[in-house]
């Protein structure tokens, strides 16, 4: 068919050929013919409908664009640069602190902070040791998690190897193996109540993230409440949480997370007893809730004993306060017992510290596998886990439930068990409380002091009084001198000022404990001084 007698009618004798039954085209006529249609179609934009201007209304004319220049990049690897050092085992320390410098970063503190770290090559006990030989007592279980010391029990050397050689990995949603379905039992067996269900995330952080997505899932909320005075892992979701300064690198970039006062305050006080300060807390939660809107609160977050906020326990009633609020409703309550988990405090788990209290989600890492593989875990109560009988959980990782993690960390549970190491560190305490009140009578810069089981703080202040530096700093020149007396007396640990946390290994025995409080003794008699007291 030609062309012509169609593009002399023009667009609108097209549209009524296109739309009459007895016009001789038809929809497959129309696609041969649409390019002249194009065509047609834009030069009756551009020179019917135009008034006598070819560019107003016309078809749109965009920027041609450049493609930016590809520089390219030598991407492959040069064999020749990969040092043979790395296949004989005796480097020199300067050859690791070469490589030190060139390579490693740091993380929550400036990377040349580090630059003078001691470079610990063994341990025994509640000992490290340095290249120079020096001996350290480890102070606070590093980062309050080396519970079991460092003379690892032979049961969990084996069953780590054995895991190796054996089945060493398992991907958590294709198979099951046998040390899972050991460890998850177990843990039911000694958590109170009905918290039957259990996940294993590879650390804390990630344990409190995991319990947040669940009790987001389970309650169709979103908004999550946390204590300024807190910390919940190092993630953007657990950062969100964190109520300390940490959480300004991250809580811009999450939604949901509502701040709530601590009942102990650092600025000032509640009431003047710690009851009455814990029952004016709870009604100022409740406002919050309400004017929150309980209908949209998934979950109230919070540690069981405030950890590097300053080994604080909750005034009595509070957390029975809580549970009956969460209660009331429907609030998820989650019980963060990373730290103080596993026998720190000297109760199994933190939150048995506040008689006829059980959470609904239980979190818990540390203490777990006593740091020697990296592994966590989430309890939740059985009607959550019926929940997700047919719900997806919507949370995962790859190494969720790892079989060598688990193999440790189920050994070094029984371990903790079979030698009731919890007891041992509520045995503990009285050392604890008669050094640190020594402490307190010797040094004027030590305002107050804290001990649960092997979990304790001090608080330091300067000549007026007042607390030597904010947690957020900027770190103050006699905090700089104490942590490098600490290091000097061959006490080693976290430092984070103005506590200074007192949290050893749960093995450790009497006599090295009053070892350890004998080097603060000497290292806090430096500190007085920088501080002009």
């Amino acid at each position: 068919m030609s062309l012509l007698p169609v593009m002399k009618k023009g667009v609108h004798g097209m549209k009524r050929m296109a739309l009459t039954s007895r016009s001789p085209i038809d929809m497959v006529h129309l696609k041969k013919l649409a390019p002249a249609l194009s065509c047609m179609f834009s030069t009756a934009v551009d020179e019917g409908h135009t008034n006598g201007s070819p560019r107003v209304n016309a078809h749109h004319v965009p920027d041609a664009r450049t493609a930016p220049p590809f520089h390219a990049k030598d991407n492959q690897i040069d064999s020749s640069a990969i040092s043979r050092r790395h296949w004989e085992s005796d480097w020199s320390i300067e050859e690791l602190r070469a490589a030190q410098a060139k390579n490693v970063v740091a993380t929550w503190g400036p990377t040349k902070a580090t630059a003078n770290l001691p470079m610990l090559t063994h341990s025994e006990g509640v000992y490290l040791y340095d290249s120079d030989g020096k001996q350290y007592l480890d102070w606070t279980s590093q980062a309050v998690c080396t519970n079991l010391g460092y003379d690892v029990p032979p049961a969990v050397v084996e069953a780590v190897t054995k895991q190796l050689t054996t089945l060493p990995m398992v991907y958590g949603g294709l198979g099951m193996v046998e040390v899972r379905c050991r460890m998850a039992q177990l843990l039911s067996e000694i958590l109170p109540g009905d918290l039957t269900g259990l996940l294993f995330p590879c650390g804390g952080g990630e344990a409190n993230e995991a319990a947040i997505r669940i009790a987001r899932r389970y309650t169709g909320r979103q908004k999550v409440l946390t204590q300024y005075r807190s910390y919940h892992g190092g993630s953007t979701t657990g950062l969100a949480a964190t109520g300390d300064f940490r959480r300004w690198w991250a809580e811009s970039n999450a939604t949901g997370f509502i701040k709530m006062l601590s009942p102990n305050p650092t600025t000032f006080s509640w009431a003047d007893s710690e009851r009455a300060a814990g029952e004016m807390a709870l009604a100022a939660l409740e406002e919050q809730i309400i004017h929150e809107g309980p209908g949209t609160i998934a979950a109230i977050l919070l540690e069981s004993i405030i950890g590097s906020g300053g080994a604080l326990k909750h005034p009595p009633g509070y957390i029975q306060g809580v549970r009956a609020l969460c209660d009331k409703y429907g609030i998820v309550y989650i019980a963060d017992e990373v730290m103080v988990g596993f026998g720190r405090t000297g109760e199994l788990w933190g939150f048995q510290h506040y008689e006829g209290v059980i959470p609904d989600i239980v979190t818990s890492a540390k203490g777990l596998s006593a740091a020697y593989m990296p592994l966590a875990m989430v309890a939740m109560r059985q009607s959550l886990k019926d929940f997700f009988e047919d719900a997806p959980l919507g949370w995962g990782a790859t190494y969720q439930a790892h079989p060598v993690a688990l193999a440790c960390a189920y050994e070094c549970v029984k371990h903790l068990l079979e030698h009731n190491i919890p007891a041992h560190a509520k045995a503990m305490e009285a050392t604890m409380v008669e050094e640190m009140g020594a402490l307190l009578e010797r040094h004027p810069s030590v305002r107050q002091a804290r001990a649960a089981g092997l979990f304790g703080c001090l608080d330091l202040v300067d000549a007026d009084g007042q607390y030597v530096q904010q947690v957020s700093g900027p770190a103050a020149p006699a905090s700089m001198e104490l942590k490098k007396a600490m290091m000097d007396n061959g006490l080693f640990g976290l430092f984070r000022p103005p506590f200074l946390h007192c949290a050893p290994p749960l093995v450790i025995t009497e006599a090295e404990l009053r070892d350890g409080f004998s080097r603060l003794d000497r290292s806090l008699d430096t500190f007085d001084k920088a501080v002009g007291l």
